[in-house]
């Protein structure tokens, strides 16, 4: 089973099990593992039945992705560097997006 879901503009297909990094948010640890979940599903489908997949105008209604929280992390490193020709001026400042792991471990369609 898979689904496709939408976070923070982006559409990102998944499966239970698959580990994926999301945007950052406020997550209340009410748990010992705090979860996600993702009510915003496009489509929910199945690669080993032959009935059609589910699509959502524009979210399908009840349905549901839930991830698991494993840790918080940051990306790749970018430089950005500001540069004008023959004026002696040259800036470089670094930055890292935080990100926020997480686990599929449920689609509920």
């Amino acid at each position: 089973m898979y689904a496709i879901i939408e976070d923070s503009g982006t559409q990102i297909k998944v499966a239970p099990g698959d580990v994926i990094d999301i945007d950052p948010r406020e997550i209340s640890s009410k748990g010992k593992s705090p979860k996600v979940t993702f009510d915003r599903v496009l489509l929910v489908g199945d690669v080993d039945s032959d009935d059609a997949s589910t699509i959502g105008a524009p979210y399908v209604d009840g349905a549901s992705v839930i991830a698991e929280i494993l840790d918080e992390i940051k990306g790749a490193k970018i430089d950005v560097i500001k540069f004008k020709r023959r004026k002696g001026y040259k800036r470089k400042n670094g930055h890292r997006q935080p990100y926020l792991r997480v686990k599929i471990t449920d689609i509920k369609s």
